[in-house]
């Protein structure tokens, strides 16, 4: 029979202390951690409490640092970044305030290289199905669809 480690209450609090440390997380990834440590809900209730009073929780700072990762080293534009925080189940609010974080000159300079890079990486004669490749893996980063097809019919003729 299959025994899994047993966890005080402190000793999951320090765990996750360690956890949250160690990088951003959002309240969902603490919550589902602590339910593989077989954690009962009262005990996660009064962790996560822990956590937040302790400032090793929170939301905001989470939602920017995840908007500032992904779009500096992913290059997502807002759509994705936009869907992926709602996944994590993080407020309307923080997900506003943390795109706010994106400077609007850098995000269309990012937006012009990674359009211009892929353009150069397609190899497809036929200018339809070129178009179609470029917008599709730009809408699939989350850019928005003015930006993307107003992009493709200029780098594309």
């Amino acid at each position: 029979m299959q025994t899994h480690k047993t966890y005080t209450v402190e000793e999951a609090v320090k765990k996750l202390e360690h956890y949250c440390a160690y990088q951003e997380r959002c309240h969902k990834e603490v919550v589902q951690k602590l339910r593989t440590m077989h954690m009962i809900p009262e005990a996660i209730d009064h962790i996560v409490v822990h956590l937040l009073e302790h400032k090793f929780l929170n939301e905001e700072r989470f939602a920017k640092s995840f908007v500032r990762g992904k779009f500096r080293i992913k290059k997502w534009g807002r759509n994705r970044l936009k869907n992926e925080l709602k996944a994590k189940e993080i407020s309307a609010y923080n997900i506003n305030a943390a795109l706010k974080e994106i400077d609007e000159q850098e995000y269309l300079e990012v937006f012009q290289s990674l359009a211009e890079k892929q353009c150069e990486t397609i190899r497809e004669t036929n200018s339809f199905k070129k178009k179609k490749k470029l917008a599709d893996y730009l809408l699939y980063r989350g850019w928005e669809s003015h930006l993307v097809y107003e992009k493709v019919n200029e780098l594309i003729r």
